[in-house]
């Protein structure tokens, strides 16, 4: 199957007609093709979003909001072919796209449907100056999103429903890896009477297609999620032109255990929060810290849960692990295995690739569990972004919140625990943009996302990306 760009409403070859592979994850077999494009590509996708921005800017809130209730409505309609899509495309299990990649994409442009009806401005009163100051906030123009293959449409749409709910336009590129429901979107807006040109959807590298967007003078804003190295490239080239930039890079996030906590709920969570979407999630809790009174136990029971997740076709309704996203992923996460083994790491369990019937050629790879004597090893300090978490005990506060914060990233952390005092502490101490205590991965769209340090700049979620995406005017009026 050949994807098409999506620009000005209509399908489109890329303008050089080269085309790039697309590979299914579970088969290692080519089933489709992308568009190559360049920026002769981008340059027709921001003249068309240009074009589009001062009819769509002044429309009426109320109307870009049905207009987005629409989109998240039909995606509903369609979540058995578009989840179906994702898991082929990605590799995830079918009942994870079906449960949480598709609705959450739903979710995005409902939410910002709603919130923009209800996004206001500040007004004070100057009293003894006679005067009024109040913030007009305009949305800015043309919008460049640029999204990775981890959750390829849930994270396209966290960046384009904020976007254009605030009367912006946007020129989008998905990871190439995972191209299918970025395309399949398309063809929802159209349905959806989305106007021509208010979103933009252009496939290929980011070398060439993403550099283009980044760099192109018309394109004012940047939002990007990704790895820090692309983010610090990103933002080289847009800081110079003074772009504003929202960048959620990557983690490496402590998930850190006391000896008080409900066991068995923490338990279970943490085997999700290990292994979910293969490892391949920036919020996954990648580094186990365990009080050492329940190390032992610990070790022992994590070790039986995780021994227990089925590894298979992502299209069976019973696979927990599907496959990982591409050969070269797989190759790269394998490899810090054996850096683990050269650090004195001992494999508690997995691994290693594994060959799934009558799918010998797919990219699978075991859960693995790595126990390390260390926190300052390479496997502790590098976000590897698969199927591998370390674990190791620790004595006291001080010393595990020192681990905690010992890496260059600081995007989220867990912490499970009843006590009350500790709580508050290291939700307090923990350098991370978000801490759960006692759970994982539960979400309120209302509230700020992101993280510290090496793993971005800016939040987006809630009112903080209608702020993102609109520039505040102050009006100063004296009566």
């Amino acid at each position: 199957m050949k994807i098409k760009n999506y620009i000005n409403g209509e399908f489109v070859n890329p303008i050089s007609n080269n085309w790039l592979p697309n590979f299914q994850p579970a088969t290692g077999e080519l089933y489709g093709e992308i568009p190559n494009s360049n920026e002769k590509d981008v340059d027709l996708a921001v003249e068309a979003a240009i074009n589009a921005f001062d009819n769509w800017s002044k429309m009426d809130v109320s109307e870009r909001s049905k207009i987005l209730t629409k989109i998240a409505d039909l995606l509903l309609e369609n979540i058995d072919a578009f989840a179906k899509a994702e898991a082929i495309d990605n590799g995830k299990p079918l009942a994870l796209a079906r449960t949480i990649d598709i609705p959450r994409a739903a979710d995005n442009f409902r939410f910002f449907a709603h919130a923009i009806t209800q996004f206001g401005s500040e007004s004070y009163e100057s009293i003894g100056k006679g005067a009024i100051n109040y913030t007009l906030r305009h949305p800015i123009g043309v919008v460049g999103c640029i999204s990775p293959w981890n959750l390829p449409l849930y994270l396209f749409t966290w960046k384009i429903a904020p976007a254009i709910a605030a009367g912006n336009c946007v020129v989008a590129k998905p990871s190439e890896v995972t191209p299918m429901t970025a395309f399949l979107l398309g063809e929802i807006c159209i349905k959806a009477g989305l106007p021509k040109g208010v979103l933009n959807i252009v496939h290929g590298l980011g070398q060439s297609a993403g550099n283009a967007i980044v760099s192109h003078d018309k394109v004012k804003v940047i939002s990007f999620t990704g790895g820090t190295k692309t983010g610090a490239a990103i933002a080289k080239i847009a800081a110079p032109k003074f772009k504003k930039l929202s960048l959620e890079l990557g983690g490496k996030n402590p998930n850190i255990i006391f000896a008080d906590c409900d066991y068995e709920q923490m338990l279970k969570t943490t085997v999700l929060s290990s292994f979910s979407n293969q490892g391949q999630i920036c919020l996954c809790g990648s580094r186990i810290f365990v009080e050492e009174t329940i190390y032992e136990k610990f070790k022992h029971d994590f070790v039986q849960l995780v021994s227990k997740l089925k590894v298979g076709n992502p299209l069976e309704k019973d696979t927990n692990i599907g496959a990982l996203v591409s050969k070269q992923h797989l190759d790269k996460v394998l490899s810090y295995v054996e850096i683990a083994k050269k650090e004195g790491a001992k494999v508690l369990f997995g691994g290693k690739q594994i060959k799934i019937k009558d799918l010998e050629n797919g990219y699978f790879m075991q859960p693995t569990i790595l126990e390390v004597k260390t926190d300052n090893c390479q496997v502790n300090q590098e976000e590897i972004f698969g199927p591998i978490v370390t674990i190791m005990p620790f004595k006291t506060e001080e010393e595990v919140l020192k681990m905690a914060n010992s890496v260059r990233y600081g995007l989220s952390a867990t912490i499970w625990t009843n006590n009350l005092k500790r709580t508050l502490k290291f939700s307090t101490e923990i350098e991370a943009g978000i801490v759960w205590v006692n759970t994982w991965m539960l979400r309120d769209l209302r509230t700020p996302f992101g993280g510290v340090k090496d793993s971005g700049v800016g939040r987006e979620g809630g009112f903080e990306a209608l702020r993102f995406f609109t520039e505040p005017k102050n009006v100063c009026l004296k009566y």
